[in-house]
């Protein structure tokens, strides 16, 4: 039932661009896997209820677009945005953004995000079933920390966003602020 701290395994129907496709769509799908995303690197993750939602293009993404630098000199090799929307919402939403910096991971199936034990019923506003808002630092694979909204659970009224922001991140792996979850939310396997 509960993976030790690791990310689980999971393969994510990504597009990427392929000139050799030709046409006004040079895209293609590509899979990529949970090995491919976190092996042997240091990856930044947030995740959020959904594209184009205002909390999250407001302020969740552009704020970990425009400290990415930043991150990069606390050693963090890539900053990976996963939100339960397929590739296309995901990659219409990035260019609507402007986002050059962050690789939006689409879990279109819900899968990582349910391992994860971060899958929640929000269909009391529309969106069916979606991911918690939360931000977690994942070292080679193993999650060092995690930082979850609070008041956690289905059908929640209110979206907070308190902890899963890049500045409270970045203070985390300055050294400079050691609030949220001490230990990471076990994820689930089923």
């Amino acid at each position: 039932m509960i993976v030790n701290n690791r990310i689980p395994d999971v393969v994510f129907n990504t597009r990427v661009r392929d000139e050799s496709v030709g046409g006004d769509n040079p895209y293609r799908w590509q899979d990529l896997t949970s090995q491919d995303i976190f092996a042997g690197k240091k990856v930044v993750v947030f995740s959020l209820p959904g594209a184009f939602t205002p909390t999250c293009s407001s302020n969740h993404l552009p704020r970990y677009e425009e400290l990415y630098a930043e991150f990069q000199e606390q050693g963090v090799d890539a900053i990976v945005c996963v939100s339960v929307n397929d590739a296309f919402v995901m990659f219409k939403w990035g260019k609507e953004q402007g986002n050059e910096n962050v690789f939006l991971l689409p879990d279109g199936n819900g899968e990582f995000t349910r391992k994860m034990g971060m899958l929640v019923d929000k269909s009391n506003i529309g969106f069916g079933m979606r991911s918690w808002r939360y931000s977690m630092l994942v070292n080679d694979g193993t999650i060092e920390k995690m930082f979850a909204e609070q008041d956690f659970g289905d059908l929640c009224p209110t979206d907070p966003f308190e902890v899963s922001d890049a500045d409270t991140m970045l203070a985390y792996l300055k050294g400079t602020d050691a609030q949220g979850v001490s230990e990471p939310r076990k994820a689930f396997v089923g």
